[in-house]
Parts: C-alpha cells; sequence; structure tokens
C-alpha cells in the first residue's frame, strides 16, 4: 500500500536518529556462491477457493464460497482460521474499533460447513475460527463452505462502497498462514495491512447488473464486462473484485500487457499520463526485476492507495483527500512495485511489512533515479530520518505508534539506499533486486532471510551494516 510517502523527496513528521556504520570497515566485494540455497518461509497450507458471487440493484451480495484445505505443516490441526474483514465492518464490530461508518455494513452468515456437514464456528470481530471434529493430519485434506449475504460500508477500509463503486478486497474467508505449532493470526488493525495469505488458486463466478463492470485480478477482463461470468487465476494471494459504474477508460499496451485505467471524472488527459506512466515503470521493473506475472494490469482511480494481484487503486491515502496529479503518479508506480514485492515475493505484511513496503518505494525511487542524470542525494536522505526515534523497521505493525509509515516505507527505504552508497549505487541496486527476485519468486521471505541474502550476495563478514534498523534474533 502506498501513503504517497515518496520518503526520498517529501517526509514530513518524521522521527529518527540514526549513528552511521563505517562503510569501509565492511567487506564489499560481492560475491555469488555456488551453494547459496533460500530459507523460505513456509505458510503451512496449500489452498484452493471457489466463490460464487451474486449483487443485486440494491447493492446486495450473496457469495458461496468452498474452499479445499490441505495441511502441509507437520502438525495435526484441532481447527482452522480465517480472516472474515467483511464482519469488521458491521455496526456491532466497527463500535468496538471506535471506528464510526455511515452506514456501515452487514454480514448474515447463513451456512458454515466441512464436508457438506454444518459445523458450529466462533466468529470474534475478523477471526473466524471453525473447531475441528475430527482433527487433520498432516498431507490430509478438508472442504469447508460458507455462505452469507452482505453489504459494503461507506468510508469502509478498503472493502467499501466508494460513490457508485464497490470495492471487494478480502471480501472472502481467507486461511490463515500456519506456523511455529499455531494459526498466524493478528488482530485486525485499520492501519497497514494486517492479513496473511498463501499462493492459492481460485475459481469465481459472478453476477452483477447490467450497469455495472466488473474489474478483477483476471487477466481476462473486457471492458465493458458481461454480467454473468467466470475467472480462474493460479497461484496469487488473494483476489480483488471492482464493480464499477460508468468509468472513463484508457487503455494502453506495453509489450504483451494491457494496462487499463478506470477514472470517474471528465480527465481524460490525465488518465491517458497516468498509463503512460504506468507503462514506462512496467516496463523498467520488467527489465530490471523480472516478468510481469501476468498479461493485464488494471488501474482504478478509486479508493485508498493499494496494491493486489495483476491490479491496483489509486485516489486518496489515509485520512486525505484526492490526490494532486503527482502524488497520483507517485502512487501508481509504488503500487505497481508491488506486484513484484508482495505480488511474487511474498512476506507477512504484520509482522514484516517493511520488506514490501520499504522494497517497493525503493523500486519507485530506483526507477526514478534510473531516468534522472542527477547524483543521488544520500545526505539529505539520512537528514530527512535523523529525527526519528532509534526504532528498527522490523517490528510488528502494533509496535508502532501512529508514525509506523516513517519506519516501514521511510527509514526502511533509505537504509536500502545505503546499502549501495559504496556498493556500486543504481547499476548494483539493479542487479540486486534481479538476483533477489530469482531467488525467491513465489517464495515467502522474512528479515533473517533478507539479511542471509544480503550477507552472501555483499560478501559481508557481519551483520553491522544493519545494526541501526533491523531488530535480529
Amino acid at each position: 500500500m502506498c501513503l504517497v510517502f515518496s520518503f526520498l523527496f517529501s517526509l514530513s513528521a518524521c522521527e529518527v536518529k540514526e549513528e552511521k556504520v563505517d562503510m569501509d570497515a565492511v567487506t564489499t566485494k560481492k560475491t555469488s556462491k555456488p551453494d547459496f540455497y533460500p530459507n523460505t518461509v513456509t505458510t503451512g497450507n496449500d489452498s484452493k477457493y471457489d466463490i460464487r458471487l451474486s449483487m443485486n440493484t440494491e447493492g446486495e451480495f450473496r457469495v458461496d464460497s468452498k474452499i479445499l484445505i490441505k495441511n502441509t505443516s507437520k502438525d495435526i490441526w484441532g481447527d482452522v482460521w480465517f480472516y472474515f474483514i467483511p464482519n469488521v465492518f458491521t455496526e456491532k464490530t466497527a463500535k468496538q474499533f471506535n471506528k464510526p461508518l455511515y452506514p456501515p455494513g452487514t454480514v448474515q452468515l447463513n451456512k458454515v460447513a466441512i464436508e457438506g456437514e454444518r459445523v458450529d464456528f466462533i466468529l470474534n470481530k475478523d477471526t473466524l475460527r471453525i473447531p475441528l471434529k475430527n482433527k487433520l493430519e498432516p498431507n490430509n485434506e478438508i472442504t469447508v463452505e460458507f455462505s452469507y449475504d452482505m453489504t459494503l460500508p461507506e468510508k469502509g477500509l478498503r472493502f467499501t462502497k466508494s460513490q457508485e463503486n464497490y470495492h471487494l478486497a478480502q471480501f472472502y474467508p481467507m486461511v490463515a498462514t500456519f506456523r511455529e505449532h499455531k494459526w498466524n493470526k493478528e488482530d485486525y488493525r485499520f492501519k497497514g495491512e494486517t492479513y496473511h495469505t498463501s499462493f492459492s488458486d481460485f475459481k469465481v463466478t459472478y453476477e452483477i447488473p447490467a450497469e455495472f463492470t466488473i474489474v478483477s485480478t483476471s487477466e481476462e477482463d473486457k471492458f465493458p464486462s458481461e454480467n454473468t461470468g467466470n475467472f480462474e487465476v493460479q497461484n496469487v494471494k488473494e483476489i480483488y473484485l471492482a464493480i464499477v459504474k460508468k468509468p472513463f477508460v484508457t487503455e494502453k499496451l506495453e509489450g504483451n500487457v494491457n494496462i487499463r485505467v478506470f477514472g470517474f471524472e471528465e480527465k481524460e488527459d490525465l488518465y491517458t499520463e497516468i498509463s503512460e506512466v504506468a507503462a514506462d515503470a512496467l516496463s523498467y521493473f520488467e527489465k530490471t526485476i523480472g516478468p510481469y506475472p501476468f498479461t493485464q494490469l488494471d488501474i482504478v482511480l478509486d479508493s485508498l492507495g493499494m496494491e493486489y494481484p495483476g491490479i491496483v487503486t489509486a485516489n486518496t491515502i489515509y485520512g486525505s483527500g484526492p490526490l494532486n496529479s503527482n502524488a497520483l503518479k507517485s502512487t501508481v508506480v509504488h503500487e505497481i512495485a508491488h506486484q513484484w514485492f508482495y505480488g511474487v515475493i511474498s512476506n507477512d505484511p504484520y509482522n514484516d511489512a517493511w520488506l514490501d513496503e520499504g522494497l517497493a518505494e525503493f523500486s519507485a525511487d530506483l526507477y526514478q533515479f534510473s531516468k534522472s542524470k542527477e547524483d543521488i542525494p544520500y545526505d539529505s536522505m539520512y537528514q530527512r530520518i535523523e529525527q526519528l526515534d532509534p526504532l528498527p523497521v522490523n517490528l510488528p505493525l502494533d509496535k508502532y505508534m501512529d508514525n509506523q509509515s516513517a519506519y516501514i516505507y521511510g527509514k526502511s527505504n533509505v537504509m536500502l539506499w545505503k546499502l549501495f552508497e559504496k556498493r556500486g549505487g543504481i547499476a548494483e541496486a539493479e542487479k540486486f533486486l534481479k538476483s533477489y527476485y530469482d531467488f525467491y519468486k513465489y517464495k515467502e521471505v522474512n528479515t533473517e532471510e533478507f539479511v542471509r541474502f544480503t550477507k552472501n550476495y555483499f560478501n559481508l563478514e557481519n551483520e553491522s551494516v544493519f545494526k541501526d534498523w533491523l531488530l535480529l534474533k
């Protein structure tokens, strides 16, 4: 997600005090050891979703979801945990968060079943837990079914109605990850991404009213879309649907990728500019990091800036009105960078948010610097984080106060640049990202593994370059 930080150029109300590392004292000779293999994080399950969604003219939705879940951990499961984020935006739950919604959403769970048999469940805020009558052994599977009716809130977070558009983010029960002998499910927060899922396969069938069109993770969406249809997507962390009314659409082909910009004001010139920036950034990221995994990229200029597989949204940031044109373009570039850092290389966004946000911001700045003849302003970068308290950037979200973005987006970005100040600058940063992508595509990384990779890449003798910004075990 983007707060339009563009930290290198505009940092306000930030905090850090840092001691500078003596880069000359660190071994910087890069090496490529043939015996280096990634130690990635396991997700504990393999999930396949079959989702049927229908919407009526009143904006009421019926969702039927069937999930085939395989226990790929070494533990025996006594229950299964899901994120059920639509429940956060109901009137009762929103009050627990002191979050007024006008109007709130509604959820009516009609059925929860395992292997066709209705079962009891426990729903608390966004945590839906199903105790298992028969425990699930490793390498065994179960099928879990849900049926529910819902409406969307206005002024929700990602899952929201905006103008006449419906943003269905995290609208289905999402299987949590399982690690260290327990379900990895944290409490919902209204800032940051508090859900974490594994790469999964999806089959979606939909029916929407005639005056709407659907924009989704699918790379086969047409405009205007059919009002009934289906699509399948493999190996993605989640799916997203926007059901929109009367958009202005601009399309641009970049290589084999069709870029579509959906706007909702008469600003066709701006939408054309955004499509051109998006095409240029996409081309750069493909050449520098690795291939974009779809043949279509959708940009919906409505709602909060956010990334999803194959689609991004951009219009506002937390607590802001609509962004100006330059900030909007910067947001789009940042969200596109997330297609690699989040979309292809996964991390836990609650416990290691810096790994996607910091690397997306770093990649977006790398793109901008690659187009400029100016020197990288290292000194001004460091000055902009000098006021920050000396907190690491890899704390869980609940360990920061209101300034978490200054660390997760800002300080992490600056410290990533610091790695390359005396180690090859832009050219070496591009090679580093390419190597990182090649090792970790469609895998999950945590801070410890990033450090391990970086030490190997630069042949570092110790971890001193990380001591002022990462908390290491």
